[in-house]
């Protein structure tokens, strides 16, 4: 990894984290009780933007209880993380961390596809939404998704959407999602 990079600091974030303070938390669909926001997650409890550092911190172990991640190695992390750092306003990793223990306990992925379309705007897909089975209950789903949403509303995203497992969909309506018109296909190589 480049010098130029982490000038010796591993707390290097993907994108730049002030965004998020500026998120209007009022325009949240969601209702939280207890009262929780993106800037007061809960007790121990702070999100930002994925670091380099958080390999360390379980992030990798954390996108197991999705799908198969693979034996990542910490050069292969820095690479991806260095890869995604160079695609300006594209990727949008934000994760909730429990600095008590120094891990890394949920997670949502913006990705920004930019478009000719809409006089060259762009839009969202909400990504690998994921909370650590120990902290689950905590609400901590619902508030990576809306801060995604309002994250995809303050960079200027004409849409945003995500795909989900037919169950979940009334999970998501509560966020002002709508099933399409249009299906969603896909083709696997592995």
């Amino acid at each position: 990894m480049s010098d130029s990079l982490t000038n010796g600091e591993s707390d290097v974030s993907l994108f730049d984290g002030s965004i998020l303070k500026e998120l209007d938390f009022s325009e949240c669909l969601a209702t939280y009780k207890p009262t929780i926001s993106h800037t007061s997650p809960g007790e121990n409890l702070i999100m930002r933007p994925l670091q380099l550092s958080d390999y360390e911190k379980g992030y990798m172990k954390l996108l197991t209880h999705l799908t198969v991640v693979g034996d990542v190695t910490k050069k292969e992390f820095e690479d991806r993380f260095c890869k995604m750092r160079g695609c300006a306003d594209s990727y949008y990793v934000v994760v909730v961390e429990d600095t008590s223990v120094g891990k890394v306990i949920g997670s949502v992925t913006l990705a920004v596809e930019q478009k000719f379309i809409r006089q060259c705007s762009s839009r969202a897909r909400v990504e690998d939404v994921v909370v650590d089975d120990e902290y689950r209950g905590k609400q901590l789903g619902k508030l990576l998704l809306d801060v995604a949403m309002l994250l995809s509303k303050k960079i200027g995203c004409y849409k945003v959407s995500l795909e989900c497992k037919d169950k979940l969909v009334p999970f998501y309506e509560q966020f002002g999602y709508v099933a399409g018109e249009q299906n969603y296909m896909v083709k696997r190589y592995q």
